[in-house]
């Protein structure tokens, strides 16, 4: 099979299902011929179908042309009916097999055109975002400005418009995109655990520490630290968030050793956070520390 195929194509070639695998996740290939009698089962198609069943769980969009016997129509039809783009049945014929898979390359092609034709007419590349207004449009061309950038950012908008999605695609288009992302909300826990859930704590800094915790900010070191809600974040804790964003250090709950922390800060709030500043429920100068970009 490898001869029959010419040489612009990068073949890979392997015999079982678990070196298969291997190469599906290191060279992630479009197309994919797949002789369905595998040992441990050469005579027959169990192992063949479950590795089908696994490259189509894994790599959705690879075209996978299922390889039979003469007399095995009914294996071909239901690996079809499984996702098999295309079967081929045995003996080889270098020219009808060439054919083959070239239509699959050319599927192939197509489907990755009808994808990027249609994320256009969404508007924006970001995922899970579908954006058509020029406001939200221009929020992606910023959001796509900012991103590699490390400066922190606020994102602000009613509830349910899309702010954790802004906060990961932020993380995503960013060189940390393969760190951490943390995420916490201010408005969810209670206000005498959200200290400890950020900043982590010691072993026996109150009842119930029975061992050493990393909190959030620790979590995301190298990543991002994203912060849901911050307008409903109590003043007591704004100030030790001030001081982590000032420093870029971490003090645990019951320890007296700070611990630096790298770490990119995306936080959101669907409240004005002017009124709270002027009702003295939110500081000002944490305002500044978080808003160095706004969207």
């Amino acid at each position: 099979m490898r001869w029959c195929f010419s040489e612009e194509l990068d073949i890979t070639v392997t015999s079982d299902r678990d070196s298969a695998l291997a190469a599906l996740r290191r060279t992630e290939p479009d197309v994919v011929t797949l002789d369905l009698g595998l040992p441990p089962d050469p005579g027959g198609a169990t192992e063949g179908f479950a590795l089908l069943e696994e490259i189509l769980r894994l790599a959705p969009m690879t075209k996978v042309i299922v390889v039979t016997g003469r007399e095995d129509k009914e294996n071909a039809v239901k690996a079809i009916g499984m996702g098999a783009c295309d079967f081929y049945q045995k003996p080889l014929d270098a020219d009808i097999l060439t054919f083959v898979v070239h239509r699959a390359f050319r599927l192939a092609e197509l489907e990755r055109e009808n994808r990027d034709l249609t994320s256009q007419r969404n508007g924006t590349n970001i995922k899970g975002i579908v954006a058509a207004s020029p406001q939200m449009l221009a929020i992606c061309r910023t959001l796509e400005k900012v991103a590699p950038t490390d400066v922190t950012t606020l994102i602000t908008g009613e509830t349910g418009t899309g702010k954790e999605l802004l906060a990961r695609a932020i993380h995503d288009l960013s060189h940390r995109g393969r760190k951490p992302f943390a995420a916490i909300n201010c408005a969810a826990i209670p206000e005498n655990l959200l200290e400890s859930e950020l900043f982590g704590f010691e072993k026996g800094s109150f009842t119930g520490a029975t061992h050493s915790k990393k909190g959030k900010i620790e979590s995301a070191n190298g990543g991002t630290l994203f912060l849901d809600e911050i307008g409903d974040m109590p003043m007591a804790l704004q100030a030790k968030l001030l001081r982590f964003l000032q420093e870029r250090v971490v003090d645990r709950v019951g320890s007296v050793h700070p611990i630096p922390v790298d770490v990119r800060v995306v936080c959101a709030t669907h409240r004005d956070v002017s009124h709270l500043i002027e009702s003295g429920e939110f500081r000002e100068d944490l305002y500044y520390r978080i808003s160095e970009i706004t969207l």
